[in-house]
């Protein structure tokens, strides 16, 4: 068996959930090492499968001067010396086909931002780097749009695919999220990945001094839901988390406070070992009768 299929199946039989996680974008050597040394800390002490997060490069950031990243060459140089120094797999996203083999030769996991869920190129080039694929929903799309995205992935050879909710528009600057998204997202028949921090974003809805805009968010409801994604069964939770995160150079009001991560992490747990979120509730419609 492969190592991509074997993490896949660990994944997928991960007990309570398995988590996604890490700070929005690569900002430094040094601080993703730390990040990643207190994540895998938290983690292992709680007995949670983790796959570590970070962007080489924010493409799509509302305005053209924002921070976006090192950029490929030296954003998976330094992806790389996290994954051999903390021996924890790696999930980072892709923006364009071209980038997908050299992505491919350093992440478990390509992501494919929710912008993107559709473009068939990019997904059947993700596809062909062998690894696991977790596409997240457009905040545009039905549910059922993401049946179609996972087919492409297997329709290109990969059966490791995953897709994860971050949310759906609501107005120009808000997104809301619809706990009905996570279980009809199963017709697409992969783990279900709720993502509580991006879903949360309040897009290009925060004036700035200067003039222009950029995204805002409500961190005080993280908590939230993902009480209600462990609730609903998902498999996995994708969660952004900082050290600062008033001072994140990207995503800052959503990101979630390293301080914090193990005590939430402790009432997930706790949460999904009660719930039967992951069972499908059998309805008897036969009259009831005494």
């Amino acid at each position: 068996m492969d190592s991509s299929t074997l993490l896949f199946n660990q994944l997928k039989t991960a007990e309570p959930y398995f988590l996604l996680a890490g700070p929005n974008v690569i900002e430094s050597e040094e601080h993703i090492l730390w990040m990643a040394k207190h994540i895998k800390a938290i983690t292992s002490k709680l007995g949670l499968q983790l796959v570590f997060k970070s962007s080489f490069d924010k493409a799509n950031r509302t305005a053209s001067k924002s921070f976006r990243g090192p950029g490929l060459e030296e954003g998976l140089k330094i992806l790389e010396k996290v994954k051999v120094a903390y021996d924890i797999p790696i999930v980072t996203d892709v923006h364009e086909n071209n980038q997908c083999e050299a992505v491919g030769r350093v992440a478990d996991i390509i992501q494919i931002p929710a912008f993107l869920c559709r473009q068939t190129d990019l997904l059947v080039a993700a596809a062909k780097t062998g690894k696991i694929i977790n596409i997240k929903k457009g905040q545009f799309c039905a549910p059922s749009v993401m049946v179609n995205s996972a087919e492409k992935i297997r329709l290109a050879g990969n059966q490791n695919v995953m897709v994860c909710e971050r949310g759906t528009m609501f107005g120009y600057n808000d997104l809301i999220v619809d706990p009905r998204n996570l279980e009809w997202m199963r017709e697409a028949n992969c783990p279900i990945v709720a993502d509580v921090t991006h879903s949360l974003q309040q897009p290009a809805g925060r004036k700035l001094e200067g003039g222009g805009v950029a995204s805002g968010g409500l961190r005080e409801l993280i908590p939230c839901i993902a009480r209600t994604a462990v609730a609903v069964g998902v498999d996995g939770i994708f969660m952004e988390v900082h050290d600062d995160p008033l001072n994140a150079p990207v995503d800052g009001p959503t990101q979630w406070p390293l301080r914090h991560l193990e005590e939430l992490l402790e009432e997930l747990m706790a949460i999904a070992r009660v719930s039967k979120g992951k069972q499908h509730f059998k309805i008897d419609l036969t009259p009831f009768r005494d």
